[in-house]
């Protein structure tokens, strides 16, 4: 099985690049769909990502979940790595390649893209042996081949792969052995053989939506340092809404230099990340010469070799295709928490696919040893923290909806979706990233976009003629709302529904102002006044401990949520008690801050999510009556006007979504062609 020296990927070569003219057709000729690579900076919290010492190739059980048990964590040897792309293996000393980054995803090229083989292509020094293994969709590994440099210095294998056996799901991987000696692993690629006119890379438009600066710098950093990246990148488009300049950082004349002319500023009004990420859209269209637009969050760190991989995924799936990166946790970096997201039509909400495990660490259970990444996932739409989307889509389809933040990515992906443009989640794309798990911006300013935009989407998309269970949904969570005392998050949704029953006309004059307005309503209310320390708050008194010194324990079946309702709404009609108009009754921690835990007190001290602050939480009788008078009255008019709703909206959609409706939009967030470098 042994070949010859892999000239066309060695690491001089940019990974599915080429300078061969692109729609060229004839012979098939070779392309690397995926290089093997390390982390340069030696980083020990991501190093789990790349190379694994661990001993585990596989487990099996008969209920096909991973058991009890079993982690995975080894040594992680950093000064083995010798730079990006070569590993020193210490002699009698074994290296798994099947991890994260380096493992091919079989499942998805068998599904996706046109390819039937995959050859991957390996080169070592020293006394060294390769082998070769693959997994099924229910995680089982099984070895394929193997090959040895035995007496030889060096050695150049290549292993000839169907993809055909990865029908629901599975990977190939390969180990490095070494015998008596150190070996060294010099390159490693996965190639395969693609016809003339599939041979040259895309390129793509990379567009940032940029509100924080300082975080936007790095990330520009890392493009511009890889050189494979900026081989197949046009242009780098940074939408900078932000009330501090990217232009003003310290490091930004140095970042315009490396990036070589292919850096533009567009300085804008702040129309949220869905009017930067569609005027990253709206520039790629016009320009009319990349065949992708990359959509990046500003503050990511993203592996570079992603990028080169989703352009080459997406130049060899069998029609246009969104390819997505998964998200890790920028926290706890070897943390997958995004893996695949859908959404389920009934409530249509949005949630990780079936089998998914949300909060997977990779440096205590590796890639061979849980069975769930080994099955396919298939997604609805992929988040925008990184995002490949073809220009040919957006040219079919429109751009996306005006939302301001939230949905716009969710949105798009159903809309492409339903007009036969697939979204692949790819193994081996990943980013990093703040996690929502850290943050929860469904009580803040935020909890009037979620609301809006998550009915607009179901308005839109909804297969259900009244929208399943959204209408019904909304109101329960409005009412634990009201009774939880928080007023702000209820009125801010609330005037969400309300300016949707004003029609889809309102999306776009309301995207450059709607901010200050629901900021300045939220500032009315009590529950919104943060203070940094909850000792800023007068102190904790109440008039008469519990009963029976009995706290509040977790609600988790329905008939037992619906008691609970029944005594709170009955609460609501009695008198504040005196003493907690002057002293909080309670300080809740924001995790332990549930409706029905609230609903039993007049008054408390809640955290905010991310702990840095506290509000003081008042029960108004007055105004939950009033609140809860317009619920009532704005959920039966929902419920009753939901089909012409959802018929004036996807008549609309073609037109809000039109490049004409977004450049009248942009020319009101700016001068027309924006301030550019």
């Amino acid at each position: 099985m042994s070949s010859p020296t892999m000239t066309d990927s060695s690491p001089a070569a940019a990974p599915g690049t080429t300078t061969t003219p692109k729609g060229e057709a004839g012979t098939a000729r070779r392309r690397v769909l995926q290089r093997v690579v390390l982390p340069a900076d030696r980083d020990l919290d991501v190093l789990p990502l790349y190379v694994d010492y661990s001993a585990a190739v596989g487990v099996s059980s008969e209920d096909g979940e991973d058991p009890p048990g079993g982690d995975t964590v080894t040594a992680l040897y950093p000064e083995n790595i010798l730079d990006r792309y070569r590993l020193r293996v210490p002699a009698d000393q074994r290296v798994s390649f099947g991890t994260y980054f380096n493992a091919f995803a079989a499942s998805y090229w068998r599904m996706w893209s046109i390819l039937e083989y995959v050859d991957l292509r390996v080169r070592v020094s020293g006394s060294a042996t390769v082998i070769v293994y693959r997994s099924t969709a229910d995680g089982r590994s099984q070895r394929v081949a193997s090959e040895s440099t035995e007496t030889e210095p060096s050695g150049d294998f290549t292993f000839a792969l169907p993809l055909k056996p990865f029908g629901d799901g599975g990977w190939y991987w390969f180990d490095v052995f070494a015998g008596t000696q150190d070996a060294v692993l010099e390159d490693a690629a996965w190639t395969a053989e693609v016809p003339g006119d599939n041979f040259a890379s895309g390129t793509a438009t990379v567009g940032i939506t940029v509100i924080r600066p300082d975080s936007c710098i790095p990330l520009l950093g890392q493009l511009a340092d890889d050189d494979a990246v900026m081989a197949v990148v046009d242009e780098v488009i940074v939408v900078d809404q932000g009330s501090e300049r990217v232009r003003d950082q310290a490091e930004f004349g140095r970042i315009e230099h490396a990036l070589g002319g292919k850096l533009r500023v567009i300085e804008q009004a702040n129309i949220g990340g869905s009017g930067g990420f569609a005027r990253a859209q709206y520039e790629t269209v016009k320009a009319g010469r990349s065949d992708y637009v990359l959509l990046l969050d500003d503050d990511i760190v993203v592996e570079p070799e992603s990028v080169v991989r989703a352009i080459t995924f997406g130049d060899l799936a069998r029609r246009p295709t969104l390819v997505g990166a998964h998200m890790f946790s920028l926290y706890s970096r070897s943390q997958l928490h995004s893996f695949g997201e859908t959404i389920n039509p009934w409530r249509f909400w949005w949630g990780p696919a079936a089998r998914v495990r949300p909060e997977h660490d990779l440096a205590t259970r590796n890639l061979r040893t849980s069975r769930w990444m080994h099955r396919r996932v298939d997604v609805d739409f992929n988040g925008w923290w990184m995002c490949l989307i073809p220009r040919s889509v957006i040219e079919e389809i429109g751009l996306g909806l005006p939302l301001f933040i939230k949905w716009d990515d969710a949105e798009y992906g159903v809309r492409a979706g339903a007009a036969g443009f697939p979204t692949v989640s790819m193994p081996g794309v990943g980013v990093w990233h703040v996690p929502w798990t850290d943050k929860n911006d469904a009580l803040d300013w935020q909890a009037y976009f979620h609301q809006r935009n998550r009915t607009v989407a179901a308005l839109l998309h909804s297969p259900y003629d009244f929208g399943g269970r959204v209408v019904l949904e909304s109101f329960n969570h409005q009412v634990k709302h009201l009774l939880a005392m928080q007023y702000s998050t209820a009125e801010m949704r609330l005037l969400a529904l309300e300016d949707i029953l004003e029609g889809p006309e309102h999306l776009h004059p309301s995207i450059l102002t709607k901010l200050t307005q629901v900021k300045a309503l939220r500032g009315h209310h009590a529950d919104a006044q943060v203070r940094p320390h909850p000792d800023r708050f007068p102190s904790v008194k109440i008039t008469k401990p519990p009963k029976r010194g009995r706290g509040t324990t977790e609600i988790y079946s329905v008939p037992a949520q619906l008691k609970a309702a029944a005594r709170a709404g009955v609460r609501q009609l009695l008198p504040v008690r005196t003493l907690a108009h002057r002293h909080p009754e309670a300080r809740i921690a924001a995790r332990d801050a549930k409706w029905y835990r609230l609903a039993q007190l007049d008054s408390a001290i809640v955290s905010t999510t991310d702990g840095t602050a506290a509000s003081w939480y008042r029960r108004d009788p007055r105004r939950f009556q009033h609140l809860l008078a317009r619920t009532v009255a704005v959920h039966e008019r929902f419920q009753r006007e939901w089909p012409r709703l959802a018929r004036d909206y996807r008549t609309a959609l073609p037109e809000v979504s039109s490049v004409p409706s977004w450049e009248a939009t942009f020319e009101a967030a700016g001068p027309p062609g924006g301030s550019a470098s």
